[in-house]
């Protein structure tokens, strides 16, 4: 009879791990992907495509990502593939940006003027989004248990907004 029990409570708890309603990012498929694409000629993407089905390394990705990183991810909040230190420009209105990825947000460097980075830090333990900039924090935005958003507007009122997917999810 405890055994039969122990057997009942592993299922459900094992149930409630895989089936914790997580899509998540599928980073490790997605990275091994990405990388693929990245090789260059198509047909050698073909190749490549072909011998990780064969040897079945996609596969393997899908799995890890299915069964543990994005649960992973579900029950931290945080992605344990994050690309850390990976570097991309964005063309902006008045100028190019270098946005460089951060363990705890993201350093963003207009090009040509590398001494004044803007730093968005992200403190989990708050759940809010702050600016630092010339030694100086603000807090940006607050993200509320209910979903919603708050950010401060310049005059220092604070705003509180509904995701748009948020909304769909209410009106139903």
């Amino acid at each position: 009879m405890k055994k039969m029990k122990a057997t009942a409570v592993c299922a459900v708890l094992g149930g409630c791990l895989l089936c914790s309603s997580c899509i998540g990012s599928f980073s490790a498929w997605n990275s091994l992907k990405d990388w693929n694409m990245g090789i260059g000629h198509k047909a050698v993407n073909e190749l490549v495509f072909l011998a990780f089905h064969i040897i079945p390394v996609y596969e393997v990705a899908y799995l890890a990502d299915v069964l543990v990183l994005n649960s992973i991810e579900f029950w931290s909040g945080s992605n344990p593939m994050a690309d850390v230190g990976t570097e991309k420009v964005i063309h902006g209105e008045d100028g190019e940006y270098l946005v460089r990825t951060n363990e705890e947000g993201y350093t963003i460097t207009k090009l040509g003027e590398v001494d004044h980075p803007l730093n968005l830090v992200y403190d989990a333990e708050k759940r809010t989004w702050n600016v630092v900039a010339e030694g100086k924090t603000y807090e940006l935005m607050t993200m509320n248990e209910d979903g919603t958003v708050t950010y401060k507007q310049q005059d220092g009122t604070s705003t509180t907004v509904m995701p748009e997917w948020l909304k769909e999810t209410v009106a139903v």
